[in-house]
């Protein structure tokens, strides 16, 4: 019997850095009553706020969601206020070290940015991110940007001899995520375990970027049954599945180290 289900936040739940549709919102106030939910993302708290909390259901049992921002770095919970539970923090020396190799990185893979909307890159405190064309660029600019990730991962293997105790991870349409080493979506998939007690063969996860060297990967590698969405339709889609099949008193879903 599934207890939790884990989400992904940007290209699972909400289009990049946009708001979650009526649709979602409502299916995951639904989903809240029946079970716990979870969403790790990239994303830093201010995001969650934006995209997620400002839009679920007044009423939904906002004491069964758990958040996990910034690849599960940090760790926050609800008891009538948002609480937060843990932060990795990186120290100033290691941020400063990572926004070099960015900077590098980014020079030396030839990609061509023609426009950047916004700062590139994004000090988050347990993590820094690079959004290649910025944090404020258009969705429209960013989904044709680098579907196959293909220039990402040019820019990611350059960053991984000057930065090699880091955890370099690919996530949304044009971010690059660098936390401390060992410290990604598995890591925010044990701290649930810590936290709820709960077994992984007990969770359920969704996310756009179940592959090797997306963001999402780390959870299905650490043995989470896992299913692969294209977009936020399909995310509905799955919840109304898991509602109506917890109705039955069972979830079905594949077996880890595969997505359906």
């Amino acid at each position: 019997m599934k207890r939790l289900f884990v989400f992904d936040l940007d290209g699972t739940l909400a289009a990049s850095k946009s708001s979650l549709g009526d649709d979602v919102a409502e299916l995951l106030g639904d989903l809240l009553e029946v079970m716990k939910v979870a969403v790790i993302s990239g994303g830093g708290w201010p995001q969650f706020e934006k995209q997620l909390l400002a839009r679920l259901p007044e009423n939904c049992r906002r004491e069964n969601l758990f958040l996990l921002p910034t690849c599960g770095t940090q760790f926050y919970r609800y008891d009538g206020a948002w609480s937060k539970v843990y932060s990795e923090d990186l120290s100033d020396d290691q941020r400063q070290q990572i926004i070099a190799a960015f900077q590098r990185a980014l020079d030396e893979s030839g990609v061509v940015v023609e426009h950047v909307w916004g700062e590139a890159i994004e000090d988050r405190g347990s993590q820094i991110t690079l959004s290649v064309l910025g944090q404020d660029a258009p969705l429209s600019a960013k989904e044709g940007w680098d579907p196959d990730f293909a220039k990402r991962r040019r820019i990611a293997e350059l960053l991984a001899p000057l930065l090699p105790t880091f955890a370099i991870n690919m996530g949304g349409t044009t971010s690059i995520d660098v936390t401390k080493p060992g410290i990604d979506k598995a890591y925010g998939i044990a701290k649930l375990r810590e936290q709820l007690g709960i077994s992984l063969s007990e969770m359920l996860f969704a996310g756009d970027a179940i592959f090797e060297g997306g963001n999402d990967f780390p959870v299905q590698a650490a043995g989470v049954d896992a299913i692969q969405v294209r977009d936020p339709r399909e995310t509905a889609r799955v919840i109304q599945a898991v509602i109506a099949c917890l109705g039955d008193g069972h979830v079905q879903i594949v077996s880890p180290g595969r997505s359906s």
